[in-house]
């Protein structure tokens, strides 16, 4: 009987790991075309993030019944700050850049948070550099790896690779001066969104002492950080018109958002890990980039350049070397 759930388990968590990032591709597809589209931002996270909790609750109230008595004061403070440092604040940061460029330029920064994660917890003293290790110099050649990809991406273009006709047709004014500032301001708020992940990384040790209950935390740092964007959204915007829901592809990428990308993405993350472990899942986010660079180019007419495919390629390697240092680090230990 183990064994036979074990061979399931076998096929099943690698399945598992590439709809996460079918689903992951698919959401940021679905947000470019929305807010492209005259979507306010803030009012997509704050009914997103809604959305997912009301989707997550059920399964609090299934996996960790009664749980929510213990979630006092102190606890509620470290979910409102969870909440303003993994959701609100890097997701506008996230769209803002996603507004000025392009879903498979946005990838390339997604990527780079475990990278500026490990950069931050240096940083703060939480892990020590010692490059004299072997398996922590491969960590140090992985982050400039990537790093240098990311530039690369940023600085070089090259001959733009035109495969096939969209299906869509968004295209960034990235020729004009007005479009290359857009790009610059769009990359300046891609780097902030990646390294306020971080931290958002470094912070969940904290919270999950203060308050060990996954589910719980996880439907109220959704519901926390959806009702963070709607008042701010609120005080930015007045029009009560952008509030307002309809049957449109805004509601279908606001759907999704909540019940796939947030509480699918958790619900087979946390499965996954179960049967895996914490370094599993992130060996898998390199695919949601050729995903969403070859779905982008097909669906919205993203061009896929000479000089985005050599940056992202140096990315990806320098991801796979850092995550297999780091694999190898943990197990040494």
């Amino acid at each position: 009987m183990d064994i036979k759930a074990e061979t399931k388990a076998g096929w099943r968590t690698p399945a598992s790991m590439v709809l996460v990032q079918l689903i992951i591709t698919g959401n940021i597809l679905l947000s470019k075309v929305s807010i492209g589209g005259g979507m306010v931002i803030l009012v997509l996270l704050a009914y997103a993030s809604l959305f997912g909790a009301a989707f997550i609750l059920p399964l609090a109230l299934i996996n960790e019944r009664g749980k929510w008595r213990e979630m006092g004061w102190h606890a509620t403070g470290w979910i409102f700050l969870n909440a303003f440092i993994g959701y609100a604040l890097p997701m506008s940061l996230y769209y803002y850049g996603l507004l000025d460029t392009t879903p498979s330029y946005v990838v390339i920064f997604l990527n780079l948070i475990p990278l500026a994660t490990f950069i931050l917890s240096v940083l703060f003293r939480m892990e020590t550099l010692r490059i004299w290790s072997a398996f922590r110099s491969l960590k140090v050649a992985g982050v400039l790896f990537s790093v240098g990809g990311t530039m690369l991406i940023s600085l070089y273009k090259g001959k733009a690779l035109h495969l096939w006709n969209p299906i869509l047709k968004i295209h960034p004014k990235e020729q004009t001066p007005e479009g290359a500032s857009n790009q610059l301001r769009g990359t300046i708020f891609l780097l902030g969104s990646s390294f306020t992940f971080a931290c958002w990384y470094l912070l969940q040790s904290k919270v999950l002492k203060v308050y060990p209950y996954k589910y719980w935390s996880s439907m109220a740092t959704c519901l926390v950080g959806g009702l963070q964007t709607a008042i701010i959204g609120i005080i930015l915007n007045t029009d009560k018109k952008a509030w307002k829901l309809g049957w449109d592809f805004d509601l279908v990428t606001i759907l999704y958002s909540g019940a796939l990308a947030t509480a699918g993405k958790y619900c087979l993350n946390s499965w996954v890990v179960a049967k895996r472990g914490p370094t599993y899942p992130p060996m898998f986010n390199p695919l949601f980039v050729v995903f969403t660079i070859l779905l982008a180019s097909i669906f919205i007419g993203d061009e896929i350049t000479v000089g985005g495919l050599l940056g992202t390629t140096m990315v990806l390697v320098g991801l796979y070397t850092y995550l297999w240092a780091k694999s190898k680090e943990v197990r040494d230990e």
